[in-house]
């Protein structure tokens, strides 16, 4: 069973694509008839990478060690023949140049030399294997034949040009020529061999012999060597490709083993991918509800302030403004009253009562859900200017038409804070607030003029515990609805916060 990147790999293969004919270029009109190498390879394309490289490998050791084996019998059987030829050829020379001796001065055998060798043709042991002898005068006249029918006749023959030359020739296979007419009668195989005969103290050819030997024995000797070669081929050939395969296979298996794990590497990482996406969204989430949650509280705390303790502030004030009609009374009637401790304490509930209705509205968010961003940000300008009676410089620009609830609270709280930390630490010096968006970025930036700070050691700054805590509260809100938060200050060059959002 194989993967469908197995078949990729497979397809995308370089060699298998050169065997089986796969194209990387053109494009096959879908009315056009498939060339018949597509036929082929679709079916090859969904094998297994080890099965198309025995393929692969059969075809190419197939046809080269056909072509190996091919030559190697080739080259056996002409030396095979040639040696046997050789060995005719030195036999027969042997018994026939003493006879042809007299060609040297005459352009003809004698009727003596003729019968001696008619006799000589007649012996057991020769005729055993040569069936027929043929004498050639260099101008191509047969001199002397077993078949006297050729005595006389002269042929153009080129293995006899060469045998002029001192050469002896074979021929193997069929014996088609004209002057082969009597040896095929015979209707047996036979190989015949072209020897020159040379004249005596001087090596002059004067004549050439030809013979034709039986090929019964010459072939069986033939058919058992190329039945060996090819033993040997086919047993080479075959063990090429075992180890081929074998070889091939256990890479396939490697690369197998290798893809899976890869696999099940990918398919964890995906999984672990979602998971922290999730993780990561039910971290805004819960940062998302954590702040409504503390919205809520701080809006409660407000509200219990207002309805617990500034009632009985205020019920206090009532109380004591009944104690001064009292007082009036005592006046009218000629007693005393004693109104220090009266109008001290008259004046103490005032302030508390002011401070706590200043505490409640600063923990109390006013209504910004269907409130645009730009409006939001004039309404927490505008509250921070009358109660701290100073001067805030703002600028807005193409903001987005909706923000998320969150968000809104959020940068409500940061510029609150921001503005706080202001008129606290620069007195209200050089304040302004911007905001931007770009590129689906939201900046909200709140700057002084004041002293500043290092911003690496906050701790020598004046009331330094309340601004680290300050600083640390912008942070966490901004931060855990993913926003990034930053701080700029130097010494007595200001100070910079700035809050940026994707959206």
């Amino acid at each position: 069973m194989t993967s469908k990147a197995d078949a990729d790999s497979r397809a995308e293969d370089p060699m298998l694509n050169s065997i089986f004919g796969r194209s990387g270029t053109g494009t096959q009109s879908p009315h056009q008839p498939s060339p018949w190498w597509h036929k082929i390879r679709q079916p090859l394309r969904r094998l297994s990478r080890s099965t198309q490289f025995v393929i692969a490998a059969t075809v190419i050791l197939g046809l080269t060690m056909a072509f190996v084996g091919n030559l190697v019998s080739k080259t056996i059987e002409r030396s095979a023949v040639q040696t046997a030829a050789n060995v005719v050829g030195l036999y027969m020379t042997t018994f026939l140049e003493p006879y042809v001796q007299e060609l040297t001065t005459a352009d003809r055998l004698s009727v003596a030399s003729a019968g001696a060798i008619d006799r000589l043709m007649t012996s057991p042991t020769l005729t055993e294997h040569v069936v027929s002898v043929k004498i050639w005068a260099p101008d191509g006249t047969i001199l002397y034949a077993t078949n006297k029918d050729m005595i006389g006749k002269r042929y153009a023959a080129e293995d006899l040009t060469q045998a002029l030359q001192g050469n002896t020739v074979t021929e193997w296979g069929a014996l088609d020529a004209e002057e082969n007419r009597y040896e095929r009668s015979l209707g047996i195989p036979l190989y015949e061999i072209y020897a020159p005969l040379r004249e005596f103290g001087t090596e002059r050819i004067i004549a050439v012999g030809e013979f034709y030997e039986k090929a019964e024995m010459l072939e069986q000797e033939i058919a058992v060597i190329r039945q060996e070669v090819w033993i040997v081929v086919g047993t080479a050939t075959l063990s090429m490709l075992l180890l081929l395969f074998a070889i091939v296979r256990r890479g396939e298996r490697i690369i197998l083993r290798q893809e899976l794990a890869l696999s099940r590497q990918m398919q964890e990482q995906a999984r672990l991918n979602n998971q922290n996406i999730n993780l990561q969204r039910k971290i805004t989430s819960a940062n998302q509800s954590f702040s409504r949650v503390n919205e809520l509280i701080l809006r409660r705390l407000g509200a219990d302030l207002h309805d617990g303790p500034a009632q009985l502030l205020t019920l206090i004030l009532v109380r004591l403004d009944e104690l001064a009609v009292l007082q009036e009374r005592y006046r009218e009637n000629g007693g005393e009253f004693e109104m220090d401790a009266l109008e001290s304490l008259r004046h103490a509930a005032k302030d508390a009562l002011g401070e706590i209705r200043d505490i409640s509205r600063g923990l109390a968010l006013p209504e910004i859900n269907g409130m645009p961003l730009g409006q939001e940000l004039e309404l927490v300008v505008q509250r921070h200017e009358l109660r701290t009676e100073t001067q805030v410089k703002l600028s807005c620009s193409d903001l987005p038409e909706k923000v998320p609830l969150a968000h809104k609270t959020c940068i409500y709280r940061f510029v609150q804070e921001a503005l706080n930390n202001a008129y606290h630490h620069a007195d209200g010096e050089g304040q302004e607030v911007s905001a931007t968006f770009v590129q689906g970025v939201l900046e909200v930036r709140v700057s002084d003029s004041g002293d500043g700070f290092d911003v690496e050691h906050p701790v020598l700054v004046k009331h330094h515990e309340r601004a680290r805590l300050g600083l640390a509260g912008m942070r966490y809100r901004v931060e855990s609805l993913g926003g990034q938060f930053n701080v700029i200050s130097n010494p007595n060059d200001g100070t910079t916060v700035s809050a940026k959002f994707r959206l």
